[in-house]
């Protein structure tokens, strides 16, 4: 099969390019470079397989040119939005480059795959509602969660106008190696042991997510090539955890106490998403629990 993967330099998309490399399909990267590394895609150059890198802007003219000389099975696009960034530049170019995804894929017939942030689409809900499931109505905060829902309906547009197929993955919390500390609050936990210091929490910690591990969500997304068509599917654990629960886990009992700063703007309250649906429509579960995938960052 061959795959594009648009954003695959970065902590999500090397992950995938991993998987896809070892499953023997052909993949062609795409990316700018201007969050992601090619130190992240070190492993699937070393692996021999047929992987091509393309240092490039996707809304460049050439993208478009080299979707439709690569004729692709399946484009991934998991670079819609950088981690840790929501400016209305950012929020723009997120935008731009999935009509650019979507045009490519409506020319040569290709299946599109993206993950959405499932936080920001359902915003807070009541205790009782979690884990939260598809069916349930989307309350997006910030701009974060307007160009997710705002994605959703273009992914049905091209569907019902142009036959293009997508699958769109809610996911939850993603932590794991190659994240960058900014990326995540896994991730600046982490680097917060490493240069032994106390971290910085917003707000009193007591906001929970759900933390779903890299390889499990390369999982998902592999599984969405082939299935899933048409559907808004989440994937994660079901299971909350607070942030300070987090840290507690990650640094132990003689822990430092962390560093209270504000609470941010459009932070949501709690959030887990029921992996129900995805074990219905990609065969797919959770496997890692939390405690095995910090031991991981260590």
């Amino acid at each position: 099969m061959n795959v594009l993967v648009v954003g695959g330099a970065g902590f999500l998309g090397s992950h995938l390019v991993d998987r896809l490399i070892a499953e023997g399909h052909a993949v062609d990267v795409v990316d700018d470079l201007s969050t992601g590394s090619l130190a992240n895609l070190a492993d699937a150059r070393a692996s021999g397989g047929a992987l091509k890198i393309h240092t490039l802007d996707v809304l460049a003219a050439e993208f478009a040119a080299l979707a439709a000389m690569r004729h692709s099975d399946v484009i991934y696009h998991v670079a819609w939005m950088p981690p840790g960034r929501g400016d209305a530049t950012c929020a723009g170019r997120g935008l731009q480059s999935t009509l650019a995804v979507l045009e490519a894929a409506r020319v040569q017939g290709s299946k599109v795959v993206t993950a959405l942030p499932a936080a920001s689409l359902y915003g807070d809900v009541p205790l009782r509602e979690l884990p939260i499931k598809e069916g349930h109505a989307l309350n997006p905060v910030g701009l974060r969660g307007i160009v997710a829902k705002t994605m959703i309906d273009l992914l049905n547009l091209y569907r019902e106008d142009h036959a293009v197929e997508f699958t769109a993955l809610a996911m939850s919390t993603l932590y794991g190696p190659r994240q960058r500390p900014d990326g995540g609050v896994v991730a600046a936990f982490a680097e917060a042991l490493r240069n032994g210091v106390s971290p910085e929490i917003h707000g009193d910690g007591r906001q929970t997510r759900d933390f779903l591990y890299v390889d499990d969500a390369v999982d998902a997304l592999v599984r969405a090539g082939s299935r899933g068509g048409g559907l808004v599917v989440n994937v994660g654990s079901g299971v909350s955890t607070s942030i300070r629960d987090l840290w507690s886990l990650m640094a132990g009992p003689s822990s430092p106490e962390p560093v209270s700063s504000p609470r941010r703007t459009n932070d949501v309250s709690r959030s887990a998403v029921s992996p129900t649906r995805a074990r219905i429509h990609l065969a797919w579960a959770p496997w890692t629990e939390l405690r095995v995938g910090l031991r991981s960052l260590a």
